[in-house]
Parts: structure tokens; sequence; C-alpha cells
């Protein structure tokens, strides 16, 4: 079989037979890494700089490749690039698409760089600009709740521990929990990117390149804080990547948990918000239902994150140093995990604004809940019992409660003292809900004055997050 029937691939010297045509099918990835393009482009137009200023390419060359390539970004864009799986990946698609349209000078863009560490470079390229997306997103997320938090920083709802009525909060201190934990999101998503932004282009197949690159050059037009070390390492690892999906997780995992909580409080049972009509759908058959889909479906995503994160662990569990074809299995987790994540955090911070709060509702849950009975306890500490004689003190009068159909606030002095002496008359400006959450003033707590002072100090510490000045 002649060599003729390779000539489509760049690499078919080495070979007498084409490719068995399933073979060729099963191991190209330019189904889903053509989306790579920008950045291998970007990677490209750089590297052919570097060429030139070190006297490879020729200064013609070099403007020649890149206005070859930014007209391929061009055709790509206006939909006209026709792509070949016989050609495997983007890379090649556009190697080849640059060589058909500028000769030969085409094929010395390659020279001193391998696809092993062109393909890192990209995936890194790609994944420190989504985490910015993603960032902004977070940010817009956070706003929203922050708005919220400001806008019922007064209002009282039951806090819970194990599904059960605990002690009264007010609906601006619990959003103010959810703003929390995606400041640490965002704190994962800051760290990640710096070891996301090292620049593996240079360390070619894996042992570097004999010709006399510039690698600080090629970083600075890539905008890279840092140069990979090691070559074999440069072009093999993807824990960059592994990290990235883990902070996904987390963030999902968060979402997840805040979905939980919207789809009850919507719930009749709760009835503590009503949820947008644009995020919620109805049922084929029951004309009353209004579902709450989207805080569903974001619960259930988060699975599938997970899945990504452990798809790509066990991808890279057992890979020798340095390339191995494995490799080609990390996009599609990880763009499936960027994918999917922007669009939850899409979907909540266009939901924020649209979720009316049932403020009455929630009082009457507080209410009804001996949520003031650590209130009346603390109180009678405050007078000198011990606590855990006032603990069995409160627990006898949450029984009588129970039985009477009364909260702790609506019972009168006679029936609260006879559970305990020490109980006066000033007893009931801690019974309340107001006085309950009153009392708990101090930074972290869920006093009004706190929740609008802890707003403050959010958005302040959300402007000095670095990937939202960028």
């Amino acid at each position: 079989m002649s060599d003729a029937d390779n000539t489509d691939k760049p690499w078919a010297g080495r070979f007498t037979e084409p490719t068995d045509a399933f073979v060729e099918a099963f191991t190209a990835s330019v189904g889903f890494d053509k989306r790579l393009y920008r950045h291998d482009i970007a990677g490209s137009i750089a590297h052919a700089k570097m060429l030139a200023h070190v006297g490879i390419l020729t200064e013609k060359e070099c403007a020649a490749i890149i206005e070859g390539l930014q007209e391929i970004a061009l055709e790509i864009e206006r939909g006209e690039f026709a792509w070949s799986t016989a050609l495997e990946d983007v890379h090649m698609n556009i190697e080849a698409r640059l060589t058909d349209r500028i000769g030969v000078t085409g094929k010395k863009l390659h020279t001193g760089r391998s696809r092993n560490d062109q393909v890192a470079t990209d995936i890194r390229l790609y994944l420190r600009e989504q985490i910015k997306l993603l960032a902004a997103e977070v940010e817009r997320l956070q706003q929203g709740l922050l708005q919220l938090a400001e806008e019922e920083a007064g209002t009282v709802m039951p806090g819970f521990t194990h599904l059960q009525t605990a002690q009264p909060v007010t609906f601006g201190h619990h959003m103010l929990a959810w703003v929390e934990m995606l400041m640490r999101d965002q704190a994962r998503f800051e760290d990640c990117y710096k070891r996301v932004n090292v620049m593996p282009l240079g360390a070619a197949a894996l042992a570097g390149t004999t010709y006399p690159i510039d690698r600080e050059f090629t970083a600075r037009e890539l905008g890279f804080d840092a140069i990979a070390e090691n070559s074999l390492d440069a072009v093999s690892d993807r824990d960059f990547a592994i990290e990235f999906v883990a902070a996904a997780s987390t963030l999902m995992m968060h979402l997840s948990r805040f979905s939980e909580e919207l789809i009850l409080w919507s719930s009749a049972q709760f009835d503590f918000v009503d949820l947008g009509d644009s995020f919620c759908t109805g049922s084929s058959i029951m004309p009353q239902k209004k579902n709450p889909d989207v805080p569903e479906l974001v619960r259930g995503k988060t699975g599938r994150i997970y899945g990504h994160l452990m798809a790509l662990l066990t991808l890279m569990k057992g890979q020798p140093l340095a390339y191995n074809k494995d490799n080609q299995e990390d996009k599609e987790p990880l763009f499936d995990t960027l994918d999917n994540l922007k669009g939850c955090l899409r979907l909540f911070a266009d939901m924020m604004p649209q979720i009316g709060v049932k403020r009455d509702n929630m009082r009457e849950a507080a209410r009804r809940g001996f949520s003031t009975a650590t209130d009346l306890a603390d109180y009678l500490v405050r007078k000198g019992v011990a606590f855990r004689d006032a603990h069995e003190v409160v627990g006898k009068a949450v029984r009588y409660g129970v039985e009477c159909g009364k909260d702790l606030s609506e019972m009168d002095l006679a029936e609260l003292q006879q559970f305990s002496q020490v109980i006066e008359q000033d007893v009931f400006d801690v019974l309340t809900l107001e006085g309950s959450l009153a009392a708990r003033n101090h930074i972290g707590g869920t006093a009004p004055q706190q929740v609008h002072a802890a707003i403050a100090r959010a958005r302040q510490r959300l402007s000095q997050f670095r990937l939202l000045q960028e």
C-alpha cells in the first residue's frame, strides 16, 4: 500500500497502511475539542512570534502565519470551516488549513513544539478564561443574595437543626450564610487559577526541544504568570483540571443545599417563599401544581459534576510519565462541568430577584416552634440557675405548652412561675421573637443590626477578589 493513503496525516511518514476507519473515528477528538480553536490559534500566534524572535522564522513568515491563523479564526466563527475527523483534533485541523492557505510556511509553525504541550497549553488558556467567567457569575449571585438579605434583615424565620425548629433567626442572616459559602468558593477559584495559569508550551513531546526557544517570551505573549519547570510534568499531568472540578463540585454541593431549602420553602407545607413563575413549571395532569424545576435540576446536576470529578481522578491514577492517549478523555468531563456550572449559576443569579418572601408565614412558623426556649434557659442562668437545671425547667415548660397549645411567649407570668419562682415580669423581654434576635448582637449573630453590618463587610470583601478585577 502506498504512502499516498496517509498523505492527509501530518505524522504519516512512519506508516505504510491507512488508519482503520473505525479507529480513526474512535480516536478522533475534534468533535469536542474544536471549542478550543480560539485558544489554539492564540497559542500558535504566540509560538510563531517567539520563533521569529529567536530567528527560526523570518518576519515575513511569521506575518504570513499570523494572518493565516486570524483568517482561519474568522472562517470558524462564520461557520465556514470544514472540520475533518481524519485530521483527528483541533490542532491538526487548523494546521492543515493553514498550510492550505499559505503553503509550506504553514508547515514551519510546529517547529519546537508537540501536540502534547500544545493541547496542555490550550486547555489552560481555555480554563483560565472560563474561571473568570464563573467568578463573575458567582459574584452576581452573591450580589443578589446580599440585596435579598438587606431587604429582609429584620424578617423573622425559624432557624433549624435536624430540620426541627431551633431558634429564631432573620431571613437576611440566613441568606448571608449562602454568601459566606460562595465566598469560599470564590477563594477556591482564585487559588486554583494560580496553578492553571502556568505555561507548558516549550516542553514539546516530553523532553523539551533542541531549538533555541524563548519560553519567557511566549509566556509574556500569552499572559501566563509562570512557566512549567519540568517538561515531563508539563505535558502529562492534569491535576489543575482535577482541582478545578473539585472546586466546582464543592460549589455545586452548596447550590444543591440551597436548592433543597428553596424546594422545601416553596412547598405548601412550609410556604415561606414564592419562586418566580419563569423558574417553575406546571404539571401535565394536575393544574394546581407549580413545580420548582430549576432548583430540582440544579440539585440533580450536582451528582453529574461529582461523577466528572471521579472520572478525572480515575483517568489519571494509573498513568506513567509522560503523555498518554488516556488524557484525551480529560476534555469532555471538564467541558461538561464548565457548561453545567455556568448554567446553574446563571439560573440562580437570575432567580434571586424573583424570590417572594412570605414574612407572615415565616414569623408564624417561628412562633409555633418554641424557638425562644433557649432564650428562657439563658434568662434563668442569668438569674443564678445552673444551666442543666434551667434546661430541665424549660423542657417542662415546653411540654406544658405542647399540651395546652401555647407558645412560651403566650403563657402568663403565673403559668411560667409554676416551673421556676425566679421568673419575673422581665422574662417577656426575652421571650418575644424580636427580643431573641436583638439579644444576639455580636459579629456573626442574627440581630438585624449585625446583618446590616455583615452585608457591608461582605460587599467590601467581594471587591477584593482578583479575578473580579481583571
